[in-house]
């Protein structure tokens, strides 16, 4: 059985600028545990925009991605469009499609990033040239 806790997990930037951990990721569980992998093909890892800041544009060019927003709120940017969102949605992400996510609420916005096939560094291409300068992020866990 594997069971992943946000209370101990390892948080860092991104390179869209999000605060994240990785809860599952089939190939950092066959690095930790060998033989014992996960028999799934995505990943899911939790992740924070600060209030009032954005990630920089991106896009995952082979994988598919859903955010599922826990908390806060808004703005979700894919391609030309953009919709608000909050608690409760779940926003599908095409792959190859130029991605940003804007924290519009009083509190930081709180999300589940499932990539499917899982996120690897070699998919994912920054595009900070899509969007205007951006502050920096930072997220305090209690």
């Amino acid at each position: 059985m594997i069971i992943r806790d946000i209370k101990k997990a390892e948080y860092f930037t991104s390179g869209d600028g999000c605060t994240l951990c990785e809860l599952l990721h089939p190939e950092r569980e066959a690095e930790k545990n060998p033989g014992e992998g996960l028999s799934i093909n995505a990943s899911i890892a939790h992740a924070f925009v600060r209030a009032g800041d954005r990630t920089v544009p991106h896009r995952l060019k082979e994988s598919a991605e859903i955010y599922y927003i826990i908390a806060g709120s808004g703005i979700m940017h894919i391609d030309e469009d953009a919709e608000a969102v909050g608690p409760g949605q779940a926003v599908y992400i095409p792959p190859g499609s130029v991605q940003w996510i804007e924290s519009c609420g009083p509190c930081d916005l709180e999300l589940l990033a499932i990539a499917d096939p899982f996120w690897r560094e070699d998919d994912e291409e920054i595009l900070p040239e899509k969007c205007g300068s951006r502050q920096g992020i930072s997220i305090t866990r209690d």
